[in-house]
């Protein structure tokens, strides 16, 4: 754990909270969290039910899938770093609308700045679509984009894959290989550039 990420990430927190403009203000601020010296950030759309009751991330059924998931390929959960791209629940549990994602994402974009990963692991479609927007879910999990000096391992989102058995074992599999990206990372040639946003 870095002491000077953690007090830059403690400001950030404390501007997003003051932030009125920001959508959502009726949920509560979920944040992130885990190891902000990380090499992996999974990021997902937004909270759920239980992450805003917790004010934690990816508690409920498909944060146990990748608690779960993230042990079996022998790290922690507190390894990585784990946040949303929306940092608060949208009712009902509904898809996050475009003017969300856009209110909330100078704060992301600071918090990627902060933690410095060498991989960020979008969690499903909207988060993949946030750095790849023509990526498409089926066809793009798993592979390694280049996003300026960061890559983008796109993966299905923990509760696709709880919806079927084929889609967990997709999951699974593509999770297998963030070991091996971390290790050579520096050697891999990646499918796409950009720019990171």
């Amino acid at each position: 754990m870095n002491t000077e990420k953690e007090n830059k990430l403690q400001e950030l927190f404390g501007e997003i909270e003051n932030d009125a403009s920001l959508p959502l203000r009726e949920s509560n601020l979920v944040f992130g969290e885990g190891n902000n010296d990380c090499e992996v950030m999974f990021i997902g759309e937004a909270p759920g039910q239980k992450e805003n009751e917790l004010r934690r991330p990816f508690v409920g059924r498909a944060g146990q899938l990748l608690t779960k998931t993230i042990e079996e390929i022998g790290w922690k959960r507190e390894d990585v770093y784990i946040t949303n791209i929306v940092k608060r629940r949208p009712p009902m549990n509904r898809d996050p609308l475009p003017e969300e994602i856009l209110a909330y994402k100078p704060y992301l974009t600071k918090q990627i700045q902060i933690i410095r990963p060498k991989i960020i692991a979008p969690l499903g479609r909207f988060s993949m679509n946030y750095f790849l927007p023509d990526a498409k879910i089926t066809r793009d999990q798993g592979k390694v984009f280049r996003l300026g000096s960061v890559f983008v391992v796109p993966l299905l989102h923990p509760a696709a894959a709880l919806r079927s058995s084929s889609m967990m074992a997709l999951f699974r599999e593509s999770f297998k290989k963030l070991p091996r990206i971390v290790e050579k990372h520096k050697e891999l040639v990646p499918h796409d550039q950009g720019t990171l946003v």
